[in-house]
């Protein structure tokens, strides 16, 4: 009775709790939380791992807020070899940007959720004091001859007059494998650059990785067997910038890059006369991986001029250079500046053809068979494709053909095809899809019958599309 009298009796809020006493809490929780060291607190850290290796990977930008030890979970090697041993990867699709004042943007999709996240911008590159001499001499370089110099070239491929000068990365190349995203060379300061640059989804953090053995820029990349490849592009030269023909190949394993045969650009060499031989020069404009071996469609150029010229296969088993199908070079879809994308989906090639109409293209497939490509899907709307430096890019997602395009309202549009039936070939597609680009479509009980469904969309303003890749991890 005494104790409750002197409670009673006692001055101020006798629930209210001096700072003193929070801050003596707050010491005792935090002592607490770090002797205990499990990741919940009632459970063994194995079945913790078994739990957050099943929960979508959207959540786990949040989840590593809640403690270092989950932070140390989520950033470490244990869960993300668990998540592939209980199959509970994701497939996000990573897409590459231009904004105005050109800088690169990377956005990642979680297909799933449809939710969007942006990627940290990549480091900048601290170059040689020679890199201003070499701009200052831009204007003394050409490409093909002396009526034909190397700013102009350039300017013409970005379509702007001072771009070349102010990009970061201009015709960097894009690869990914061993579940990172991969940036190689391109020009920065008039010089082509050797630099690597690899994006690590579990850090979300850019790192410089081994560079390749020489500076290159428009080089094509293509994956086979776990390794990356890296095939032709420009480089600088003792006359300005000249079209290579070597090739290399990068271990994720090992961190190493080595050398493969050079690319024989046969066709080049077989030119009438010493003219023409150095007025088109060769220059690789694709490379796929494709039933094993890469195919590498090939282009000689005058700009503004692309000349196809078929293109030659790398087989890694004999690591050697053959001549590729003549059907297969010569029919190859090509957008513009002679670059001829394609993507390889359940073993079958596709690529999109613009060439029927500013505003349209084709799906077409390639009949290794008959060697030659065949239309699957029409009417495909293109915007701006004469104002773009990339109307559309295609990937593979989930297993099915993607293609990423800009729609009305300057979204990304991500727009799945279903072309399990794609054998019975249906070139009269007359239905339009323009209504597939509405913002707000979505997947209908029917879908499967469709053609076309829209996935996701993001607004980019005017940014421009670069390129875009997948990671399953």
């Amino acid at each position: 009775m005494g104790a409750i009298l002197s409670l009673n009796n006692s001055t101020g809020d006798p629930f209210e709790v001096s700072q003193s006493e929070i801050r003596k809490r707050q010491r005792l929780s935090s002592s607490f939380c770090e002797e205990n060291s499990r990741l919940i607190s009632s459970l063994p850290d194995e079945i913790s791992l078994q739990i957050l290796a099943r929960i979508p990977r959207i959540n786990y930008f949040n989840l590593k807020l809640v403690s270092r030890a989950w932070k140390a979970a989520i950033l470490g090697a244990e869960l993300f070899n668990l998540r592939r041993e209980l199959a509970t990867t994701e497939e996000w699709l990573y897409v590459l940007t231009k904004v105005d004042n050109d800088k690169l943007l990377w956005y990642a999709l979680d297909p799933l959720s449809r939710r969007w996240q942006r990627l940290p911008p990549i480091p900048s590159y601290a170059f040689e004091d020679e890199s201003r001499k070499a701009l200052n001499s831009l204007r003394m370089w050409n490409v093909v001859g002396s009526t034909i110099r190397i700013a102009d070239v350039i300017r013409g491929w970005l379509g702007k007059k001072d771009t070349f000068d102010r990009m970061h990365l201009c015709g960097c190349a894009i690869g990914a494998v061993d579940g990172c995203l991969y940036v190689l060379g391109g020009f920065s300061r008039a010089s082509a650059m050797k630099c690597v640059w690899r994006y690590d989804p579990v850090f979300n953090a850019w790192i410089e990785a081994t560079p390749m053995s020489i500076g290159r820029a428009y080089c094509k990349t293509g994956i086979l067997n776990n390794k990356l490849y890296v095939v032709g592009g420009v480089t600088r030269g003792p006359g300005g910038l000249t079209p290579l023909q070597s090739a290399e190949v990068f271990d994720p394993h090992t961190g190493i890059w080595s050398q493969i045969p050079s690319m024989p650009f046969t066709k080049a060499q077989v030119l009438p006369t010493a003219f023409l031989a150095d007025l088109l020069k060769p220059i690789a404009t694709g490379m796929t991986s494709y039933r094993g071996r890469l195919f590498v469609p090939q282009s000689l150029y005058c700009w503004p001029f692309f000349v196809d010229v078929g293109g030659e296969v790398y087989d890694p088993e004999v690591n050697t250079w053959v001549e590729m199908p003549v059907g297969m070079g010569e029919g190859w879809p090509a957008r513009q500046a002679g670059t001829k994308l394609s993507v390889t989906v359940d073993g079958e090639l596709y690529a999109l053809d613009p060439s029927s109409s500013l505003d349209s293209a084709k799906i077409k497939v390639y009949d290794y068979q008959d060697d030659a490509w065949k239309v699957v899907a029409g009417d495909f709307p293109i915007r701006d494709f004469t104002a773009s430096e990339s109307p559309y890019l295609l990937a593979c997602l989930l297993g099915k053909l993607h293609v990423i395009a800009k729609d009305a309202n300057r979204n990304i549009a991500v727009l799945k095809a279903d072309l399990q039936n794609h054998l019975a070939l249906f070139p009269s597609a007359s239905s339009s899809l323009e209504d597939t680009f509405h913002e707000h479509a979505e997947p209908t009980a029917g879908s499967e019958r469709e053609l076309w469904n829209l996935i996701a969309s993001h607004s980019i303003g005017s940014a421009e599309l670069v390129s875009c890749q997948t990671l399953n991890i």
